[in-house]
């Protein structure tokens, strides 16, 4: 199964990197290949995002390390698109 697709709601501190710097650091990764990023609510202290990742081959534990790297939190996992390796 390869991951094509990931909808994402994260939770990240209000201080700290921005969203710019959280996109670039998902784009950076291997099979990546478009990242989009919404802000849901700001709070006192946090940022409700929805992540949107896209590619030919997403590593879905590799995206969760960097958005923790980066002090985020995944809350939910809200939409994957998946496709099954061809035959032949």
């Amino acid at each position: 199964m390869t991951l094509k697709k990931l909808v994402l709601d994260v939770l990240k501190p209000l201080k700290g990197p921005s969203i710019v710097e959280m996109a670039q650091a998902l784009t950076d990764m291997e099979g990546v290949k478009r990242v989009t990023i919404v802000v849901n609510e700001i709070d006192v202290e946090t940022i409700t995002l929805t992540i949107t990742i896209e590619g030919p081959d997403i590593d879905f534990s590799d995206v969760r390390d960097t958005i923790e790297r980066l002090g985020g939190v995944i809350h939910s996992v809200d939409q994957v698109v998946a496709e099954s390796p061809s035959m032949g």
